[in-house]
């Protein structure tokens, strides 16, 4: 493609990376990212990957912006309290690269709508604050071949992970089935720690990027765990069960699942 002044200006940071250069400008630009949740984690990605000049990126989620909200979610301000999260993260990062298109979609997604709703987009970002949705959107993208950066925050501990359909683990290779409602603390109960969903949807654009770009590699097969207190990375690595009820040699999961709204757990 061609850019303008502005855009050659703009990216030239990126521009001037071997690993990315003016091809790989352009790959970021025609690519299409969904995600899930416009909160602490979907903030800081769409904010990224806004920044970094990706040429299509929905959000979607059915909150609407408080107070409680602010002390993380940086898309938001108190200008924006009482809107939609996905009109409220619209508006602030249209203003921050008007290049590209941000698809507001405010709704909660459920088994009947998700694969519609993905359908159209290269990579799909989890940064849900529910089990429900963690689940649904892992199955969701395993059947249509998605590739998932997923996220998780809690207090002062975060992780990620992605995942390729039909190259490595999924998310039900890790943890089966969600927890029983009330086992997990939300956030709400437990607290979390403001700049923490920053470092961890810092890691998931990262790992969006480098899938765009094909370059370096990504979290397949391994849980990046960050304590925020001991200033401490570690890799678990997940090791494909072969007995998975998703990706497994003999699934029981072939339909997609709605759980109970009992396993919510807000962040």
């Amino acid at each position: 493609m061609d850019f303008t002044d502005d855009q050659l200006l703009r990216y030239s940071r990126h521009i001037i990376l071997p690993e990315v250069g003016g091809k790989g400008q352009a790959k970021i630009a025609g690519a299409k990212v969904f995600i899930v949740g416009a909160g602490g984690l979907g903030c800081p990605v769409g904010y990224y990957l806004t920044a970094a000049g990706v040429g299509t990126i929905a959000m979607v989620d059915n909150d609407t912006v408080e107070m409680s909200n602010l002390q993380r979610q940086i898309a938001h301000s108190v200008n924006t309290i009482g809107m939609p999260k996905v009109e409220s993260a619209k508006k602030t990062f249209e203003a921050l690269n008007p290049d590209v298109n941000i698809i507001a979609i405010q709704k909660r997604m459920s088994k009947d709508d998700i694969a519609d709703l993905i359908r159209d987009y290269d990579i799909v970002v989890d940064g849900s604050d529910n089990f429900p949705t963690r689940y649904l959107v892992n199955d969701a993208c395993f059947m249509a071949k998605k590739p998932l950066v997923s996220g998780a925050i809690l207090r002062f501990e975060g992780q990620v992970t992605t995942i390729l359909p039909g190259e490595g683990p999924c998310y039900r290779c890790l943890f089966e089935e969600p927890p029983p409602p009330g086992l997990v603390p939300s956030c709400q109960e437990a607290g979390v720690l403001g700049v923490l969903p920053g470092v961890i949807g810092g890691l998931q654009a990262t790992e969006v990027l480098k899938l765009i770009l094909g370059k370096g590699e990504v979290l397949k097969g391994e849980l990046l765990i960050y304590n925020a207190l001991k200033t401490t990375f570690r890799k678990v690595k997940v090791p494909k069960n072969p007995a998975c009820p998703l990706c497994g040699q003999n699934p029981t999961i072939t339909e997609l699942i709605d759980y109970n709204e009992g396993y919510c757990s807000p962040q």
